[in-house]
């Protein structure tokens, strides 16, 4: 299976049809180029009855064809976008292009594995365009909920294509770029045969919420709080701890950072100038010895997920300090379906040690913001970009046919919704071809990859 000069194709290997583990490839002219590869944390299920904590879709399809792949683009640094790289890279063996923070966030990954010096890295800015093989790239400014995320305009001779990868339209973003209006104007105008879409949140109505408007909400559940706050939040946003890190200071109190990842992603994220509050950090080992009414963390388990830091507080067995009764947990993120039993025995725990416990759907004002464009974002990109073709990506089915629908309301002429493994062909022509490639997994554990039945 192998385009030719009048053939311009999609073809996703995952991330479609779920939200996780994405992987996509382009064709052109017996070439191809790999967009983002990810990670997941969960079985098709839910369940993970695999095994495998760590899944990753299989490259087969294109590592069997690795001297056509021109080279390997990171959209932005979220595991499910990069986290496969270490994983996968010898069997691609392709440069990787990234912005500074997702390259640095990529560094210390393949540090890890020994890659560091193997893995050729080219660093990108947005509004970059250049040529990859027999295509012509150029990086656009998003913004998401981790710093300096960008889309992709991908243009051949036979076709041309705008692949979204996550997204939203947040005019006070906080830390990093903004997007462009003019500049997704200027693509439209360009003329873009086909947009290949993020549907997270296609089925929510209205405007997804601007990061700057959290303050208030972060503020007021703080400053009121008697005892210790631990703010739950997803540890690669870091425009979030930006937030947290100037209540820190509004109320007096030490800011800690409890969680390896968590840590890790300041840490990188100072190294390329986009966190600057040295002055609010307590090493976690002095956490314990401060009054409690004087400490503000930021921990990683807003999922329940097992060996993060705030299940192990609920455990009572973190080791540089306990929770009290009285201390306050502000989930400032919304649960991932199919964590909800996970984080629903976690708050047990919490109560049963006397914890306070404020949520999204509880709190006052907003104190958590979506990272994905609802409906009114999805409208203006279409206007923007008039693609002839929306094909939908990054979401669960009913994500998918949502945005199919909106779409299709939308005046754009035509839709494909797939999943993984289907070969939509943009160009000479508009068609999809049903399981035109083995859609597998693969499980990551200490004895490296294994296929997953």
């Amino acid at each position: 299976m192998t385009p030719d000069k009048q053939d311009f194709w999609f073809l996703p290997l995952g991330g479609c049809g779920e939200i996780g583990m994405n992987m996509n490839l382009y064709g052109h002219d017996d070439q191809w180029l790999m967009v983002d590869c990810g990670v997941t944390f969960r079985d098709r299920d839910g369940t993970n009855n695999s095994g495998f904590h760590v899944q990753m879709a299989d490259p087969s399809f294109i590592a069997g064809r690795a001297d056509t792949l021109q080279g390997l683009l990171l959209t932005h640094a979220h595991e499910d976008h990069i986290g496969a790289v270490p994983h996968l890279w010898a069997k691609l063996g392709c440069p990787v292009y990234a912005t500074a923070f997702t390259a640095e966030m990529l560094r210390r990954k393949l540090i890890e594995h020994n890659l560091v010096d193997k893995v050729p890295i080219r660093i990108v800015e947005p509004r970059d365009r250049f040529e990859i093989g027999v295509f012509d790239v150029e990086w656009v400014a998003h913004t998401h909920s981790i710093p300096d995320p960008c889309g992709l305009v991908i243009r051949t001779a036979a076709g041309s294509a705008f692949h979204t990868a996550d997204w939203k339209l947040d005019s006070k973003p906080q830390v990093g770029h903004h997007y462009s209006q003019n500049h997704y104007q200027e693509i439209g105008r360009s003329h873009i045969d086909a947009m290949i879409c993020d549907s997270t949140c296609a089925d929510r109505s209205g405007h997804s919420l601007s990061e700057g408007v959290l303050y208030d909400g972060l503020y007021q559940h703080i400053s009121q709080a008697p005892g210790r706050v631990i703010v739950a939040c997803f540890g690669s946003n870091i425009a979030r701890l930006e937030t947290i890190a100037r209540i820190a200071l509004a109320t007096n109190r030490h800011l800690g950072l409890l969680g390896r990842s968590l840590i890790n992603t300041v840490s990188a994220a100072r190294s390329v100038a986009l966190w600057d509050h040295p002055e609010t950090l307590v090493d976690a080992e002095h956490l314990g010895y401060l009054p409690s009414n004087t400490v503000l963390l930021v921990a990683t388990g807003s999922q329940g997920e097992s060996r993060t830091a705030l299940n192990r507080l609920s455990q009572g067995n973190f080791r540089d300090m306990s929770l009290e009764p009285g201390d306050t947990v502000i989930y400032s993120a919304r649960a991932i379906p199919g964590n909800e039993t996970d984080i629903d025995q976690m708050n047990n725990r919490l109560r049963g040690l006397g914890v306070n416990i404020i949520t999204p759907e509880n709190a006052q004002l907003p104190i958590h913001a979506s990272g994905h464009p609802s409906e009114d974002e999805l409208a203006s990109l279409y206007e923007w970009i008039k693609p002839d073709l929306l094909i939908p990506v990054h979401g669960e089915a009913h994500h998918m046919d949502a945005q199919t629908t909106l779409a299709k309301h939308a005046g754009i002429r035509h839709q494909l919704c797939g999943r993984n493994g289907d070969l939509f062909r943009i160009a000479p022509s508009t068609s999809i071809q049903r399981k035109a490639v083995q859609s597998e997994r693969l499980g990551v554990d200490r004895r490296g990859l294994t296929q997953i039945d």
